[in-house]
C-alpha cells in the first residue's frame, strides 16, 4: 500500500497552525489578506491531511486486536474487515492528497480574459461564436461569476466577429484555461434548404486577469489614440471619441475598447486586456522551453490548434486532446460544461503525476 512521507505532511499542518497563529494576532489588512489567501489554499489537503492521519491511527488499533491474544474470533473477523476497508480508504486518499499537493499554477485563481472570434465559415462561423460566448457565459452564471464585455463586434447575421469579455471570479482561469484552441461545429444552418451539413470554426483564447502586481505599464510606453465607436455596418453609435485604441510601444500590442460610452471606462477596460495580453506573452515566453520537453496531455495551449467539434445533427461533443465523446450537446451548449471541464483537469493531473513519477524515477 503506498504511503505518504509523514515529514511533508507535519510540514504542510505545522504552516496551517503558523498561518492560523499569525491571522488571530489581527496584522494590518494588507498583511492579513495574504496570509488568508495562504491559509485558505491550505484548507482542502489540510482537511484530507487529518481524515488520512485518523485513518492511519484506526489502522494501527486493528491491527493491534490481531496481535492480540485474548482477542476472540468475532473480533479478529471484525478487525480483519476493517482492516481491508481502511487500506482502500487511505488508497483513496493518498491519491486525493497527492494530487493536491501537485504544483498549481501561479494564475489559477484569478479571473480570465475569455476572447472569441469567428474564423472559417462566413456568417455561419459568427453565430458559432455567439454560441460559443453564450455557452460561457451561462457557465459562469452558474458558477456565479461576473461577465462583463470589454469589447464586441457583431456578425452581419447575428453572433460575433469579435467579442472579449472579462470573467471575474475565484478560480474562473483554472477552470477555463484549457478552453484555447480552434473550435469546429458542424450543423445544418437555418438558411440551408438542401439539408447540407455546413462545418465552420471560431478561435478561443483564455488569459489570465492581470493585476497591477502583475504586470507594470509604464505611462511612457503606451500610446493612446481615441476615435468614435461604431455598431454593425459601420453605424456610430454615439458622436463623441470614446472608442479607445492603446498602443504598448515596447512590445506593439495593440487592444481596442469601445463598448462603453465613456472613453475612461473604455480606456479601463481596454488597459485590462492590455496587461492580460502582456501577462500571457511573458507566460507563454516562460514556459516555452518547459513545453518543449514535455507537451500537456490536453494540448500546448495553441489558439491553432483543433481541440473540440460540436456536432449538431448526432447531438456529439468531442473533444480531440483526451478523446472524450459525449452524447448531450445541448445541455453542454446550454452551459453544462462541468463533465468536459473536470476530465479535461484530471488528464492534466494525470500528465503532472506522471511528469512527478518520471523525475523522481
Amino acid at each position: 500500500m503506498a504511503t505518504l512521507p509523514k515529514s511533508s505532511l507535519d510540514e504542510i499542518l505545522n504552516r496551517f497552525a503558523l498561518l492560523e497563529h499569525e491571522m488571530s494576532k489581527g496584522p494590518e489588512h494588507e498583511v492579513y489578506t495574504k496570509l488568508a489567501a495562504e491559509y485558505s489554499g491550505l484548507e482542502e489537503v489540510v482537511a484530507a491531511i487529518r481524515t488520512y492521519q485518523k485513518a492511519e491511527q484506526e489502522l494501527a488499533e486493528a491491527r493491534a486486536i490481531l496481535d492480540e491474544p485474548a482477542a476472540g474470533r468475532d473480533m479478529r473477523e471484525l478487525a480483519e474487515i476493517e482492516i481491508d476497508e481502511l487500506k482502500e480508504r487511505l488508497e483513496t486518499l493518498t491519491a486525493q492528497i497527492r494530487i493536491l499537493l501537485l504544483p498549481k499554477d501561479a494564475a489559477d485563481e484569478k479571473g480570465a480574459i475569455l476572447e472569441i472570434r469567428a474564423g472559417t465559415g462566413g456568417s455561419e462561423a459568427g453565430l458559432f461564436a455567439g454560441d460559443l460566448f453564450r455557452m460561457y457565459q451561462r457557465y459562469a452564471e452558474m458558477n456565479r461569476w461576473k461577465v462583463e464585455i470589454i469589447s464586441a463586434s457583431e456578425g452581419e447575421v447575428g453572433g460575433y466577429r469579435e467579442v472579449i469579455a472579462a470573467i471575474r471570479g475565484v478560480g474562473v482561469f483554472s477552470r477555463l484555461k484549457f478552453e484555447s484552441g480552434v473550435h469546429r461545429v458542424q450543423r445544418v444552418p437555418e438558411t440551408e434548404s438542401g439539408g447540407r451539413i455546413h462545418t465552420s470554426a471560431a478561435t478561443v483564447a483564455v488569459l489570465p486577469e492581470a493585476e497591477d502586481i502583475d504586470v507594470e505599464v509604464k505611462t511612457e510606453d503606451i500610446r493612446i489614440d481615441t476615435m468614435r465607436a461604431s455598431g454593425a455596418g459601420g453605424q456610430h453609435v454615439n458622436t463623441t471619441d470614446s472608442a479607445v485604441r492603446l498602443t504598448h510601444l515596447p512590445t506593439g500590442v495593440v487592444v481596442e475598447c469601445q463598448d462603453e460610452r465613456s472613453q475612461h471606462k473604455n480606456k479601463a477596460k481596454a488597459m485590462s486586456l492590455l496587461k492580460a495580453r502582456l501577462l500571457d506573452a511573458r507566460e507563454t515566453a516562460a514556459h516555452a522551453e518547459q513545453a518543449a520537453e514535455r507537451k500537456s496531455m490536453v494540448g500546448s495551449g495553441d489558439r491553432s490548434e483543433r481541440i473540440r467539434t460540436y456536432n449538431f445533427p448526432q447531438g456529439r461533443l468531442t473533444d480531440h486532446r483526451i478523446n472524450l465523446t459525449l452524447y448531450r450537446l445541448n445541455e453542454i451548449v446550454a452551459g453544462d460544461l462541468d463533465e468536459v471541464i473536470g476530465a479535461l483537469l484530471s488528464e492534466h493531473q494525470a500528465g503532472q503525476l506522471a511528469a512527478l513519477a518520471d523525475g523522481q524515477g
